[in-house]
């Protein structure tokens, strides 16, 4: 019995000891002014935690914290050339945008010198952007497997001709080669970057890992020209003929044939199918190429304030129920949000690319010729490009009719 007792008493001893702790926990006084007190009026952990946090603290405490340099002691007085704040007074005195600084830029000198989105940016370039594009191209991967153990090999149907027929020439190969050489270097590199550090350091080790990336950062900002070069070219040779007509509707009403064996819907020099995959690669090509020179030119060609300004009174951003987006912008976060847009969208132009790699190689027969020697089969022609095919005999057929030119007497 005095056991229990001694047990029942000691029961009674820990629920009076949690309620007076709970009562005291209810109490903001009570708990935060031992805190504050700690660190003799400075922040505390919990504020450093919630600033990376991105909440808003009261800063009050701190803000007027920034030296008095008129109290200095002369420079005849101990530790007078010292002056009258410390260095943490400077740094505070900068971030509260109560120093007397000027910088280069229209923002305030604590946006330059302190800019705390830094914390955002790498947050979501290490977690949201690299899990979710990560997802992006192994999920294109994983589709086109699929299609091909379902599908197969798209084939020619009929019986080859022996013929040929010339479809691209040797510039136009040569501006698709080079934009397509350099755009794989382009993913490879900026794949290495972004995913190195996770998946090659515990590979080949940190020391290997260093010139690699070295490396990688030089073919990346020097292989963007010719890059860029090459969708000029391209726009330049293939613009006019993937304007819309009336035919790519008949194509996407029957997904191209892709689908179904025998099925061959009629199509110029380049059908709906290909057409898309242009405009992508025009879009994509030349937003990436605008925030890629953001990037090799830093703080030269701020591209998101004024692109804001003109989404805010256009009024998009209400429209979606979003607030006014911001107009004027630091130059870290210029690049910032620079870098951000350039992953992303290289993530989804990587993706649509490796659709277009695997319909041009191993998922068509007779595809890759017309980037390889520029011929293709007339066959070929016939059956995924029937009504240029039909153009080119047409052109064929004038041409021989034309009598030969006289020589002169």
């Amino acid at each position: 019995m005095a056991l229990f007792r001694s047990l029942v008493v000691l029961l009674l001893l820990a629920a009076f000891s949690m309620t007076t702790g709970a009562g005291q926990a209810q109490t903001p006084e009570a708990s935060e002014a031992p805190a504050r007190a700690e660190t003799g009026g400075a922040q505390t952990l919990e504020d450093i935690l919630a600033r990376q946090r991105g909440e808003q603290i009261d800063d009050s405490f701190r803000r007027t914290e920034i030296g008095d340099p008129g109290a200095a002691a002369t420079m005849n007085e101990m530790l007078g050339t010292l002056g009258g704040a410390s260095d943490s007074d400077v740094w505070r005195a900068l971030r509260y945008n109560q120093a007397d600084v000027q910088v280069s830029s229209r923002v305030a000198a604590a946006e330059v010198l302190m800019q705390d989105g830094g914390m955002r940016w790498l947050e979501f370039r290490s977690g949201p952007l690299k899990t979710y594009g990560g997802y992006l191209l192994l999920g294109m991967l994983a589709v086109l497997v699929v299609f091909f153990a379902l599908r197969g090999r798209i084939r020619i149907d009929g019986e080859k001709t022996g013929r040929r027929m010339l479809r691209f020439s040797a510039i136009e190969r040569f501006a698709h080669w080079m934009l397509a050489g350099s755009f794989i270097l382009l993913a490879i590199t900026g794949l290495v970057q972004l995913f190195g550090r996770a998946f090659i350091i515990p590979l080949i080790g940190r020391e290997a890992f260093a010139p690699v990336a070295l490396a990688g950062k030089w073919v990346h900002n020097n292989f963007a020209w010719p890059f860029m070069l090459a969708l000029l070219m391209v726009i330049v040779f293939w613009l006019v003929h993937n304007l819309p007509n009336r035919h790519d509707l008949k194509w996407l009403a029957k997904g191209g044939g892709l689908f179904s064996k025998g099925t061959h819907p009629p199509a110029k020099k380049f059908n709906a199918g290909q057409k898309l995959i242009f405009w992508a690669v025009v879009v994509l090509g030349l937003s990436i190429s605008a925030s890629g020179l953001a990037l090799l030119f830093p703080f030269q060609m701020p591209l998101f304030a004024v692109t804001f300004e003109k989404l805010n009174a256009l009024g998009l951003p209400q429209l979606f129920g979003y607030g006014a987006l911001p107009e004027v912008l630091a130059p870290h976060e210029e690049m910032q949000l620079a870098q951000a847009w350039h992953a992303i969208v290289a993530f989804v132009f990587m993706a649509i690319i490796m659709a277009h790699i695997y319909l041009g190689s191993v998922g068509m027969e007779g595809a890759f010729d017309a980037m390889g020697s520029g011929e293709v089969e007339e066959q070929w022609a016939k059956e995924h490009h029937s009504l240029w095919f039909e153009e080119e005999k047409e052109k064929q057929a004038t041409a021989s009719k034309k009598p030969a030119a006289q020589p002169a007497e």
